[in-house]
């Protein structure tokens, strides 16, 4: 396994993507307020963690793999306590700055260990937020073994299907974590990585597996897409690919919170291609990663050690 160890410290993958602060607020929550029928949270402790593609970029990291991650903030102060945290973890980044735009904040509340309110700031930019960042984009492109696409729908990625082509082109393995109902702008990626109801939004419901077996591999066909990864929380994960179908249960464990876990499904799998280790090679890996990470709190990561031990 030292070996598998050696491989990711030499993997080096680009994120890119829509990256976020997320910020948590702990405290005791012992009475009712009396202007509404909500819990009083009197605040004991707070914490701050990246959020969105930092998270991904953080989780390549944990692995023991290399990340760099492209994304564009504003110009405020959750963007330097977000290039704070991104140093600290030891994570290269392209930042690009925009005046005009408001980073990224989510902000959840929580009383005796569970989530009671989440807060979001942001706005969805009115102009091409990304463009400048194209440069830098294909400036790198050369010193990584996989790029990973983290769309979280809040305008970053307008220019993907170009870097796409580009990293392609490079021969670089693309793996793309997929917003909304059109898939079109992620043709000729190497792995999609959407869950149950991202999926649903795509190719409509079905009634069994074998439906969903055709309507996954049509869609994949139609995107020219490598490999279709379906995360399915207690069931596992399913990979469509031009072998046909393989499908992974879920490690059995206690889930505590889903957050982020769909990050270090595609940080795993990206990390391991960028190690030079085969997608259905890759695939047990990411969803024991998955099934550790839904068993901590909040945006968490897993460590080298927790996925091999």
């Amino acid at each position: 396994m030292d070996q598998m160890k050696q491989r990711l410290r030499a993997a080096r993958v680009l994120v890119v993507g829509d990256a976020m602060l997320d910020r948590y607020l702990y405290g005791s929550v012992d009475r009712i307020s009396p202007e509404a029928p909500v819990p009083v949270v009197r605040v004991t402790r707070q914490e701050e963690r990246l959020g969105g593609a930092a998270n991904v970029a953080l989780n390549i990291k944990s692995l023991g793999a290399q990340a760099t991650l492209i994304t564009v903030v504003g110009d405020d102060e959750p963007a330097q306590r977000l290039q704070q945290l991104l140093q600290t973890q030891g994570i290269e980044v392209l930042l690009g700055r925009d005046a005009k735009l408001h980073t990224s904040v989510k902000l959840r509340v929580i009383g005796r260990a569970q989530q009671l309110l989440r807060v979001d700031f942001e706005d969805p930019p009115d102009h091409e937020v990304l463009s400048g960042m194209l440069t830098d984009f294909e400036r790198v492109l050369a010193g990584f073994g996989a790029v990973l696409f983290s769309d979280y729908g809040k305008g970053g990625l307008t220019h993907i299907a170009r870097m796409i082509a580009w990293a392609r082109a490079a021969g670089k393995p693309v793996l793309v974590d997929p917003k909304g109902s059109d898939y079109s702008r992620y043709a000729g990626a190497t792995v999609l990585t959407p869950n149950l109801a991202e999926l649903a939004e795509v190719i409509g419901g079905w009634h069994s597996e074998a439906q969903l077996l055709e309507r996954a591999q049509a869609l994949r066909q139609r995107l020219d897409v490598d490999n279709l990864v379906l995360t399915r929380s207690e069931q596992g994960m399913s990979l469509f690919d031009a072998a046909g179908h393989l499908q992974v249960p879920a490690q059995a464990r206690e889930v505590f919170d889903v957050t982020g876990a769909g990050d270090t499904v595609i940080a795993t799998l990206a990390a391991m291609l960028a190690a030079g280790v085969s997608v259905r090679e890759a695939l047990p890996v990411a969803n024991r990663a998955g099934g550790i990470v839904v068993g901590k709190f909040g945006t968490a990561s897993v460590s080298y050690d927790e996925l091999f031990a």
